[in-house]
């Protein structure tokens, strides 16, 4: 296929018949924000990291310049097929719903007009998930949090995030999002594991009964699932289905997962890369049906810039800070997207 921007919202695709069809062209994508704190200490939280005399400190020059970098990299998502960037864009590690406000009116995003759906979780270092959107595209309906509950380990209680489901209509289609961010692999890869094997099963039965109510809705599941493609949370409990022809009705599609294979990632650890960061499409925007929304393309967004050319992360996403030492970076994850597409007639 080749493709060609016709426009402010147009692609043209020549078939492998010679024919040229035009398509809208949407994107979705999800991005964790590392560490989006506001300067104010918040009683109910452990922020005390990211407060003006808190060890790393974290004031409202920095604060400023991280929202600013943020919305540099978003600024450019997508847009080498539609202008207008994402559509939709699922994040995590986001303090409040304050420090999405500021994020959202940063002048090289103020344009989108971006809306906030924002989930308090019990996250005891009050880092929440988070959906924003444009309007333009998506008619917000409603939203609702799924907990996990508690975990415990080794003794100690922790509260992980909520997942949160949001449902509207995207380009005019019955849409549900559901934004993740499981528990983390701190202290080793299964030290939480089956949490993040409960966070699919969760998923999972969200979407299975939104497809019972309507089978033609389209499901995306995004987040920072801190596990790969093939990772049991993922291939098993939540049952993504890592190729196109594997996928039937009712089922989900994982198009991160030949990213992964390849060797590709969003995040690093000990020089290995890791693809937690996905977004999962349900069956019904696989299907080629006229005048729907479907699947085009995924990818994992990557300039030269978010990239550390030096130090400890050489070659690493570039993040924000370095030890405590403020690294003016972007956040220790690439983001990802996906591209659905609908022919224009």
């Amino acid at each position: 296929m080749r493709i060609l921007v016709l426009g402010i919202l147009l692609m043209s695709i020549n078939t492998c018949f010679g024919q040229q069809k035009q398509y809208q062209a949407i994107c979705v994508g999800f991005y964790n924000f590392e560490n989006l704190f506001d300067t104010e200490d918040d009683p109910n939280i452990r922020d005390e990291e990211f407060l003006p005399k808190g060890k790393r400190l974290w004031n409202d020059a920095l604060y400023n310049d991280k929202l600013g970098n943020m919305a540099k990299v978003v600024a450019m998502l997508g847009t080498n097929v539609t202008p207008d960037g994402p559509a939709i864009l699922g994040v995590c590690e986001i303090e409040n719903k304050r420090v999405l406000d500021d994020f959202v009116r940063q002048e090289a995003i103020a344009d989108r007009n971006y809306q906030v759906v924002h989930h308090d979780s019990p996250d005891k270092r009050g880092i929440d998930v988070a959906l924003i959107y444009q309007e333009k595209y998506f008619k917000f309906k409603s939203q609702k949090a799924f907990p996990l509950g508690v975990i415990k380990l080794n003794g100690d209680t922790l509260y992980s995030r909520d997942i949160l489901l949001v449902s509207g209509e995207l380009n005019g289609e019955p849409t549900h999002i559901m934004v993740n961010h499981w528990p983390s692999r701190s202290g080793g890869e299964n030290k939480a594991a089956a949490y993040r094997n409960k966070a699919g099963q969760v998923c999972k039965a969200v979407a299975d009964s939104l497809y019972q109510d309507n089978p033609e809705c389209n499901i995306l599941v995004m987040g920072d699932l801190n596990d790969d493609p093939t990772s049991p949370s993922v291939k098993k409990y939540l049952n993504a289905k890592g190729k196109v022809a594997k996928t039937s009705k009712g089922e989900l599609y994982n198009p991160l997962c030949d990213f992964y294979k390849k060797g590709n990632g969003t995040t690093s650890f000990r020089d290995s890369w890791s693809v937690f960061d996905q977004i999962i499409i349900s069956h019904s925007l696989l299907e080629d049906k006229e005048d729907q929304m479907k699947f085009f393309k995924a990818e994992i967004f990557k300039q030269p810039w978010m990239i550390q050319v030096s130090g400890q992360y050489k070659g690493y996403p570039k993040r924000t800070f370095s030890g405590d030492k403020y690294n003016g970076g972007y956040s220790d994850h690439l983001p990802v997207l996906v591209y659905l597409v609908k022919e224009v007639k």
